[in-house]
């Protein structure tokens, strides 16, 4: 009677999986930038995985109904099954390089932005982050962990470059239709730099300057959440993304105050 129970139940699980994924409750929200790849991604590896889970646990409750424990019946024992075992490591190969074949030319794509793309600084720290846009020269000054004794950022105030920057806590403002390079920094533990809507995510990590890009395709505001456990706090860490018009951000950077004059030397 177990095992007919425990069949029912696995073929349950499976319709109730099958049918919660088909209604698309926990499905991602709209796409808001130009990484649709990454969504034709998750849904190959999504249907590759689901396969292997209906067909997977199906057979299970197969095995443990026709298999159950029965009066004048005496288990046997298979060592091996040569046949079997090849016919598995070719299956499970075969899905491996479905899913991660056309990842190659995703990943290819995603760690080489386009010549003409805005590079905004963002810096996480316990809990929160802070962005920093290149002024009129169109380039970032340097910045030193050292420094960070010095001023919130750790920017080099001596170096000439950095004198027009524009460093802002939030909210992150982004031009529509503008591949955007960020690069990350963190002041103190791990954090990562999401929002759900642009796909692409990266971890902020002590020490060294990681990157990502993405092309803004929606405007509207949007959430920044840190994805990586960084604390106490690490609810808190979010903020928000307003992408707008480049004629609006423009504006709006125009009217941010630059670096030489926030921080003393």
């Amino acid at each position: 009677m177990q095992g007919i129970l425990l069949a029912i139940v696995l073929v349950l699980l499976v319709i109730g999986a099958v049918v919660l994924t088909m209604s698309g409750a926990l499905w991602l929200p709209t796409l808001a930038s130009n990484w649709g790849a990454i969504d034709n991604m998750l849904v190959i590896t999504l249907i590759v995985t689901g396969i292997a889970f209906v067909v997977l646990n199906l057979i299970l409750a197969y095995i443990v109904f026709r298999y159950r424990a029965r009066d004048g019946q005496k288990a046997a024992f298979f060592a091996e099954n040569h046949r079997l075992e090849r016919n598995l490591i070719l299956v499970t190969a075969l899905g491996i390089i479905v899913m991660l074949g056309p990842g190659l030319f995703v990943y290819s794509e995603f760690i080489h932005p386009p010549q003409n793309a805005l590079v905004i600084e963002v810096l996480g720290q316990q809990w929160r982050w802070s962005f920093r846009y290149p002024g009129t020269d169109g380039k970032l000054g340097r910045t030193d962990p050292k420094l960070f004794a010095q001023n919130a950022v750790g920017i080099d105030i001596t170096d000439p470059v950095a004198q027009d920057d524009v460093v802002v806590h939030g909210p992150l403002h982004l031009p529509l239709n503008r591949p955007i390079i960020i690069k990350l920094r963190s002041k103190d533990v791990l954090h990562s730099f999401y929002v759900p809507e642009f796909r692409a995510k990266m971890d902020a990590v002590p020490g060294m300057v990681t990157r990502l890009w993405f092309t803004p395709t929606k405007t509207g505001t949007f959430d920044l959440l840190c994805a990586e456990l960084c604390g106490t706090a690490h609810f808190q860490m979010r903020s928000k993304v307003i992408v707008e018009s480049p004629e609006e951000f423009e504006r709006w950077l125009q009217a941010q105050p630059t670096v030489a004059q926030t921080i003393k030397k």
